[in-house]
């Protein structure tokens, strides 16, 4: 083997909005990053254009306002087409924000670049030897190959993921039954269609700034084997065939096929290498919730892989990435594979989508799946906890600067009530609010991870000691640890 020709503390596989957030997350906190990607210049397609809430939230907390204000407010969600509105959503953020993927992606790759980032395009991994303290990827580019050591190195590639075959990362998935085809259209006037269901199948059509989006489903119909994405010809044919009209006389401007296979690898981590979005969780696009949980992924394990390489990070935190990621993922799958059931499922499931009906009308129901649409009800304490695991900023904390934003690179810790002079006692920055909505009663202190959720609130401070130890190794942060 050659000797390695580039080092990176991180190696992130995939510039997608996964691979960029997750890169911008670890450059924040001054962890040299190299992003290797496959294609040449950056896509120009809207893809995946939703926001959730929480999503939106954490962009808005590292400063990416400037994209939201780009992004379209839609107040309400569905679950299997069936409506309900989120405006009532404890957020500032509350509903969905539709911006075309390309420009989310433009936008996170220029914060990657102001931060340093090196940005291989046009190079693809081609291999990964794993040693006791790094990994060395071995790369294939324009100019030839390249050998990249590094710390760690983490799959943003998505559901096709060379970084999950190459390390060999097991995985639970279910092949293809069904297929959509959908395509962004501009030069047609059709009606919009808003999740219909039809005797010859499904189709949903949206026009937005004389672009117009259609989805089809025919029942019955095979799932095509596919190497590229459909021609418009038989995305026109299709949707006559479920619709009756004809959409021959548009330009297409993005074109794909998608399924309802799925899968979830079993770890999100093996020694040094790590996966996030759709390399470690890949589903049927319904409900705009795969870009969301890879972006948050990424915030969550920006952190703490940071934290690993710096040095200051307990030995278990990186392994708590897998653990409350996975099943968050695990619940989205459950999620979509019932939604696809109500959308496309055959007329057997009638009485099921009659139920649904029914249930929705209820506002506990509409409620509960607000919190889930938005991303809002995903928790990473324990569940007797009403606030460990819990996002802060509902809880309505003034600093002397202005309200409690949760949005460092380390943890925090927060003094609700005076307190003895904590200098010294812990490697963490320390800091007074108030709680101006009385939510916190009892509580003299939390412990406020870089992601905004709380890690622990109380009023021991043994029990404080062992939050922070659960974060933090015992002799503290090193800052002069090799990166």
């Amino acid at each position: 083997m050659t000797r390695p020709q580039a080092a990176a503390a991180v190696v992130v596989v995939g510039a997608g909005p996964v691979g960029l957030l997750l890169a911008c997350e670890l450059g924040r906190a001054n962890v040299p990053v190299t992003i290797v990607e496959r294609l040449p210049v950056p896509m120009t397609e809207s893809r995946a254009s939703q926001l959730t809430t929480l999503t939106a939230e954490l962009l808005h907390e590292r400063g990416f306002d400037a994209l939201l204000a780009e992004a379209a407010h839609e107040p309400r969600a569905h679950f299997g087409g069936l409506g309900f509105d989120m405006s009532n959503l404890d957020s500032e953020y509350a509903g969905n924000w539709k911006v075309p993927q390309y420009r989310t992606e433009a936008v996170l790759g220029e914060r990657a670049a102001e931060l340093g980032v090196t940005l291989l395009r046009g190079h693809e991994l081609t291999e990964i030897i794993e040693r006791d303290d790094h990994v060395v990827c071995g790369v294939r580019g324009p100019r030839g190959d390249l050998r990249i050591e590094a710390r760690y190195v983490v799959g943003c590639d998505g559901a096709h993921s060379t970084v999950r075959r190459l390390r060999g990362f097991p995985v639970t998935a279910e092949a293809a039954t069904k297929e959509l085809l959908r395509a962004d259209v501009t030069g047609i006037q059709i009606r919009d269609r808003r999740f219909e269901r039809l005797e010859a199948g499904f189709a949903v059509a949206m026009t937005r700034d004389g672009v117009t989006r259609v989805m089809v489903h025919a029942a019955g119909q095979a799932v095509t084997e596919r190497t590229g994405p459909p021609e418009f010809g038989e995305v026109v044919a299709l949707w006559e065939k479920v619709t009756g009209e004809d959409i021959s006389g548009g330009t297409a401007i993005w074109l794909d096929a998608f399924d309802n296979s799925w899968g979830l690898a079993d770890s999100y981590r093996q020694g040094r290498v790590l996966l996030a979005g759709d390399a470690a969780h890949w589903h049927m696009p319904i409900g705009g919730q795969a870009l969301n949980v890879g972006l948050q992924d990424a915030v969550n394990l920006g952190w703490k892989l940071a934290g690993t390489v710096r040095g200051w990070a307990a030995p278990s935190l990186l392994d708590s990435y897998h653990d409350e990621r996975h099943a968050i993922a695990r619940r989205v799958l459950n999620h979509v594979a019932a939604q696809e059931v109500v959308l496309i499922g055959g007329p057997e499931f009638e009485p099921l989508r009659t139920v649904l009906t029914e249930l929705t009308s209820l506002s506990q129901v509409r409620t509960h799946l607000a919190g889930v649409a938005s991303n809002l009800s995903d928790r990473y304490g324990p569940p007797e906890s009403p606030l460990v695991g819990r996002r802060i900023t509902n809880l309505r904390l003034r600093t002397e600067s202005g309200p409690l934003r949760a949005a460092g690179t380390e943890p925090v810790l927060v003094r609700l009530t005076p307190a003895s002079d904590d200098s010294g006692r812990w490697p963490i920055p320390t800091i007074q609010a108030t709680d101006e909505a009385g939510s916190l009663p009892g509580i003299s202190t939390i412990l406020l991870r870089p992601d905004g959720f709380l890690a622990w609130a109380g009023s021991s401070e043994a029990d404080l000691d062992q939050a922070i130890g659960k974060l933090l190794r015992a002799e503290g942060r090193k800052e002069n640890v090799r990166v």
